[in-house]
């Protein structure tokens, strides 16, 4: 596949500057975003899934339907992707799990079956959206083909809306998921929406650590585990980006809520080794 589509829209606006990798190693794989404005992303790379009930409300009861629209994620013509939860149009009508119709539009982009990692640092440049009864994340999931929660899961950031300077690492497994995931947190001194902030997962064998602009601030081994330590995360790993808006977690939106809530993605950086 030629290099422009991966790296975005295929040549339809010219390139930036690149933000050069601190140590110089080149990453195996990149989305940098390039692109005229209102551009998808390059279908060569991303998945977008859709829908709320059918999903049963993504297994947190929430209340944005995920769309394939370019208002809900599209590019912004200066190198960056941009994701954005929304109000749903005035007379649009979409099936949600926890009511007859979901109040919010939003997205949800993977890299399933396209890109994977397998060992390394998966690193991503962006500005998150704060606000009441937001929840965007950026986070990765196992294609070993088990179901949830023996299919592994590691959240790389996870912002609770209502917490805007927090940023929050977990892992999921077989015996550890929901509000038993292993993880920690860590607390930034502005608004995590204030600047854009590079968030990333070291991926090793038998050891993942967590960092904010470079800073590590939790590493998990299967030392850390509940018995019987089901480690699961030997394999290879998709990228997903989402913002989702109400649900168990982070609680409802309101009056303050932003709108739109974007997501800002810089970039998407893959070291080490994986598939491309």
């Amino acid at each position: 596949m030629a290099l422009g589509c991966l790296l975005g829209a295929c040549g339809t606006a010219p390139t930036r500057a690149h933000r050069p990798a601190p140590s110089g190693e080149e990453p195996f794989w990149q989305a940098e975003f390039d692109g005229a404005a209102g551009t998808r992303p390059s279908d060569g790379s991303w998945n977008t899934e859709t829908g709320n009930r059918e999903a049963e409300g993504w297994g947190n009861d929430e209340l944005q339907y995920y769309t394939d629209d370019a208002a809900n994620s599209s590019l912004d013509g200066e190198g960056h992707l941009e994701i954005s939860a929304r109000p749903v149009p005035s007379g649009a009508e979409f099936p949600c799990f926890t009511q007859e119709f979901c109040p919010w539009t939003s997205a949800r982009l993977t890299t399933e079956g396209k890109v994977a990692l397998t060992r390394g640092r998966a690193e991503i440049r962006a500005r998150m959206p704060t606000g009441t009864g937001l929840l965007p994340a950026i986070w990765m999931l196992g294609d070993n083909g088990v179901e949830w929660p023996g299919q592994g899961e590691i959240d790389i950031c996870e912002v609770v809306g209502g917490e805007p300077r927090t940023v929050y690492g977990t892992a999921h497994g077989p015996t550890y998921y929901n509000e038993n995931g292993i993880g920690e947190a860590v607390t930034l001194t502005d608004d995590v929406s204030a600047a854009f902030h590079t968030y990333a997962v070291d991926k090793q064998p038998h050891r993942i650590t967590w960092s904010v602009d470079g800073k590590p601030y939790f590493t998990l081994t299967p030392s850390k585990l509940p018995s019987p330590r089901d480690w699961v995360f030997e394999q290879d790993m998709h990228l997903l980006l989402d913002v989702a808006v109400g649900g168990d977690w982070p609680g409802p939106p309101d009056a303050s809520t932003p709108s739109p809530a974007t997501m800002t993605v810089d970039y998407v950086r893959f070291y080490g080794e994986g598939r491309a």
